[in-house]
């Protein structure tokens, strides 16, 4: 379209709204470009398929499916004008301005009630000039609550006045308000009427307050109570303001400290699931999950609480750390079947930054479609619902979380706020999601993000803010983690303290020559006899031990530790072993032969080639193993005679290009936008063309020729033409072209909608007529 034509279609829509619509799609057609444009950025499914025309958008518009759709961004406040509006009954006639305002009285300002019609005119909802107001149909049963409730007195219970009042039920009245609260809150029952006795059912929940008498045959069940009844938060929608919330102030510094500990605690668990999966993969289950049984090997060897675990195993394989595959190498006890195991893409982030690794795990739980805290609970047929199974698949998770995590943003930087105020103040926001939006749903979501650092003592931290709104996250955390420490406190009783997070050389070297004992801000090492033979196995030498804690330890070095060190390097070594298979060499004979008297001579079938050397069939690992576990201390070697390290790297799934995790829309750009708005101008200006001579093909030659005729002299006088097209998809259109050339069973023609020469297959073309 030109910008005469916007113009003019400006001045038209201005002069269509005065006088008022009739339509919805009248109405739709006196909005301008930039008004369309926003309509279907707020409601994508209206332009998929590119409507033809305006009539084609007023149509899907008023559909149920995409009215519901729609009505699932609105607020209870929104709600409330629609249930006012509906009341007056705004989808049959107009209803003044005037009259909504008077019907909704003292409850919210002109102002206010002004700014929510305007949204609702933004999505189509509500439509109608300032003065006017109409609503589609389909909006009315998209309302969360029965129409009319609010023109009702209040509701005379409370959230405590509800929560005792059912507390004090028999079970056949709670079964009643439970098969209430999990359909309709309608209920048809003759025990409603007067006279009936009042020791009934019904009539004690009447007299509760429980029940809302509608008539002698009609029962309601209270908004509210269905709230209580289903866990929901709790909220009068018929007051159409937000609720409050009360929180706490925090010094943003503690928020992200104690976020930084979180995230290193996460990060160290992590690990040790990595560890654990890779020296031990775990089978799959038949439906793919991890089942309960090594869910529990898993926490028994790592330490890890299992419902903490449970939350580790999903953000590793949302992250593609771990996955369900065959490792290699396989378990010796393979028979075919999957195993959940580490990818390859582990040993990258093992040795990534705290802060990156940190990230990926985070960002894998903001946009992963699962509910971890499901793990646990049980199914449809009373079993427990398996870790990394279809169960715990939820597609609106990641929505959820970013609405949860943005209240928490809106608070600003170090407020907490509590899980059940979150929940009420986003189930006023969201009424339709109330069911998602628990209380306890909330508090679960909250937990996780508090493991994973994005939460801290009720409020956001700054790298949670960052992952939220596409900042820096990684830089954030970085930022808040404390400074590695270059030292250590080497103790007397042979333990290490390291007082803060180690540098990471540092840290590798000792956890090399020390097993950990506890983990946190400050860290535990034990040294003992075995962790300095693992340290000298992979070739670090007595000397360089001696020199690492003299050098790195804040604390004199214990004589205990270094007589330790000499007297397990004294023994070690002396045995060499090596490839042959495998080779047992010694400087001694008499200890060599001392081997070869030994039982475990024969298990390895060692062989004597000479006084100091000996070999096996046996693999090298398989021989040193045999050898420490009979009393003595090889070390293994190269066929250069240098030290090698032979410790288990543990199994590895080749890692796999990750299937989508659901059906994502694509959303469209301004620029296609702008092009669907110009498609449907050009559709109504085809639509509404009358033109002389024009021609209908029905597929004869006749017909054919006739168009082709007027075709080619359109496109000799410059003239234009409405066209009517029907494309691959077999969708129709009406749409005015310029013709260039016809040839070759193709036009091709300067299409204003575009703004550039299309080609028309000349058999699509159902009619053309010329633009008078």
């Amino acid at each position: 379209m030109t910008d005469t034509d916007d113009t003019t279609a400006s001045t038209n829509g201005t002069a269509a709204s005065s006088r008022g619509a009739a339509t919805l799609a009248d109405w739709l057609a006196a909005r301008s470009d930039a008004e369309l444009t926003d309509l279907l950025r707020k409601r994508p499914d209206l332009a998929v398929p590119p409507p033809a025309t305006i009539v084609v958008l007023a149509g899907r518009a008023e559909q149920r499916a995409s009215v519901a759709r729609a009505a699932d961004n609105l607020t209870s406040l929104d709600f409330g004008i629609l249930e006012l509006l509906a009341l007056e009954r705004a989808d049959e006639v107009a209803v003044p301005r005037a009259t909504l305002q008077d019907a909704v009285g003292s409850r919210a300002t002109k102002k206010t009630v002004d700014a929510t019609l305007d949204g609702l005119r933004s999505v189509g909802i509500v439509w109608g000039d300032k003065t006017s107001l109409r609503i589609v149909p389909a909006v009315v049963a998209t309302i969360p609550w029965r129409v009319g409730r609010s023109a009702e007195p209040v509701e005379t219970l409370d959230e405590p006045g509800i929560t005792a009042a059912l507390a004090g039920l028999q079970s056949v009245e709670r079964d009643i308000l439970e098969t209430l609260s999990k359909s309709s809150s309608i209920g048809r029952t003759r025990d409603a009427a007067p006279g009936t006795p009042p020791d009934r059912p019904v009539q004690r929940l009447l007299a509760a307050g429980l029940l809302r008498w509608i008539d002698d045959e009609t029962v309601e069940l209270p908004y509210q109570v269905r709230q209580v009844l289903r866990g929901e938060a709790v909220f009068d929608p018929t007051s159409l303001a937000a609720p409050t919330m009360t929180g706490r102030k925090h010094k943003p510094a503690d928020i992200n400290a104690a976020a930084a500990g979180e995230a290193l605690e996460l990060v160290r668990h992590c690990e040790d699931v990595v560890k654990a999966l890779g020296e031990v993969p775990a089978p799959a289950l038949r439906a793919g999950g991890l089942g309960v049984r090594e869910l529990r090997r898993i926490a028994k060897t790592s330490g890890i609480d299992e419902n903490r675990l449970s939350l580790l195993v999903e953000l590793l394989s949302a992250a593609g750390l771990i996955a369900s595959g065959t490792p290699d190498p396989a378990p010796t006890s393979d028979s075919g079947e999957n195993y959940w195991a580490p990818t390859t893409a582990v040993d990258n982030w093992l040795t990534a930054p705290v802060a990156r690794r940190w990230h990926a795990l985070a960002a894998a739980w903001l946009e992963l479609p699962r509910m971890a805290w499901f793990i646990g609970m049980r199914d449809a047929n009373d079993k427990p619902v398996a870790a990394l199974s279809e169960e715990v698949r939820a597609p609106s998770a990641p929505r959820d979380r970013q609405a949860i995590l943005g209240l928490l943003a809106e608070l600003g930087s170090g407020h907490s706020a509590d899980p059940a105020e979150v929940s009420r103040l986003l189930a006023w926001r969201r009424p339709r999601w109330g069911a998602r939006l628990r209380v306890h749903a909330v508090e679960r979501t909250l937990d996780e993000a508090a493991t994973l650092g994005l939460v801290a003592r009720g409020a956001l931290s700054s790298p949670g803010r960052a992952l939220l709104h596409g900042g820096d996250a990684e830089a954030e955390m970085h930022a808040s983690l404390p400074e590695p420490v270059d030292h250590v406190l080497v103790q007397a009783d042979l333990t290490v303290v390291a007082p803060g997070p180690l540098t990471p050389d540092l840290l590798e070297q000792i956890t090399l020559v020390a097993d950990i004992e506890s983990a946190g801000a400050a860290s535990m090492y034990r040294i003992s006899e075995d962790s300095v033979r693992r340290a000298l196995d992979v070739g670090m030498t007595a000397a360089e031990l001696h020199s690492l804690f003299a050098t790195r330890s804040r604390t004199p070095v214990p004589q205990s530790l270094s007589y330790l060190i000499d007297d397990v390097a004294r023994r070690h070594g002396r045995l060499r072993a090596g490839v042959a298979a495998s080779f047992v060499r010694c400087e001694d004979p008499t200890l060599l032969a001392e081997v070869l008297a030994s039982p475990v001579a024969s298990s390895l079938a060692l062989r004597a080639l000479a006084p100091t050397v000996a070999v096996s069939q046996a693999p090298l690992r398989e021989v040193l193993g045999e050898l420490r576990a009979a009393g003595f201390a090889p070390a293994g070697e190269d066929s250069s005679g240098a030290l090698v390290d032979l410790r288990p790297r543990g199994a590895r799934v080749l890692t796999r290009r990750k299937a989508p995790a659901g059906r994502t829309p694509a959303v469209a750009t301004d620029a296609q936008l702008d092009a669907v708005v110009r498609t449907l101008r050009a559709g109504d200006l085809a639509a509404s063309a009358k033109g002389s001579g024009s021609v209908r093909s029905d597929g004869s030659r006749a017909s054919s020729a006739a168009t082709i005729a007027l075709l080619n002299a359109a496109a000799r006088e410059r003239t234009s033409v409405t066209i009517g097209y029907v494309d691959a998809q077999g969708v129709a259109t009406h749409r005015i072209v310029d013709p260039v050339s016809v040839g070759g069973g193709q036009l091709d023609a300067f299409d204003p909608a575009s703004g550039a020469v299309r080609r028309f297959t000349l058999h699509r073309i159902t009619s053309v007529a010329r633009v008078v």
